[in-house]
């Protein structure tokens, strides 16, 4: 598998979408949100966390943990925010998953680096700038904390494994245990509200040790 980084151009330019939507449909659960996107998508709909549950975001268990994913309509799943013209209604504050596609992430000895799916049916793709394709600015910070972030939940899916592994009498314990780690990890990093005049990668940080010295 070929990889790449922020500066390299990749066949990943489709046109802006038009007359395509089949990435926005079909998805299921697996459009996860990291803590940012959930921000961004606050913001835009002006809602907090707890009201973007009510048909806009849902909650996905996996691997004992409890993380937010993209919704789907029930009808044609496809993804609530695809209007009917086939195009995506929230373009400039959409999660990085859908900024990312055609390309996926790769965390191989702790770096950050993409390439390219094989997903996308667009022909005559292309070539362009991974980083002018995100679209995301202070592009390293984003990075640093995607990596982050990613390295966070790797380490929560082994605690998580090993305290499913508990036997007898200590398993009730254990689980509860998982529950209050799942718990945490929404309060800190979703529930909570970021500041809008303050980094948002500086409170990420801060949450980040407090979580990390938690368990």
């Amino acid at each position: 598998m070929r990889v790449y980084s922020r500066n390299d151009m990749v066949k990943a330019g489709c046109n802006d979408c038009k007359g395509c939507s089949d990435c926005c449909r079909g998805m299921g659960d697996t459009i996860l949100l990291d803590p940012l996107d959930c921000k961004m998508l606050s913001e835009g709909f002006q809602k907090t966390f707890e009201e973007l549950l009510n048909g806009i975001i849902g909650l996905h268990v996996e691997e004992s943990i409890i993380l937010p994913h993209m919704q789907m309509t029930d009808g044609n799943s496809q993804c609530v925010c695809l209007n009917e013209e086939g195009r995506c209604s929230i373009h400039s504050f959409r999660p990085g998953l859908c900024r990312l596609f055609p390309l996926g992430r790769s965390y191989e000895e702790g770096k950050l680096q993409y390439f390219l799916l094989e997903a996308c049916p667009a022909q005559n793709k292309t070539k362009v700038k991974i980083e002018k394709w995100l679209q995301m600015p202070e592009m390293a910070k984003y990075e640093n904390y995607l990596t982050e972030w990613h390295f966070l939940l790797k380490d929560f899916r082994q605690k998580a494994l090993e305290l499913q592994a508990i036997q007898g009498e200590e398993a009730a314990g254990a689980q509860e245990t998982i529950k209050n780690m799942n718990m945490l990890l929404l309060q800190v990093f979703y529930m909570t509200p970021y500041e809008n005049d303050i980094d948002f990668y500086s409170q990420f940080e801060e949450r980040l040790e407090k979580v990390r010295n938690a368990f």
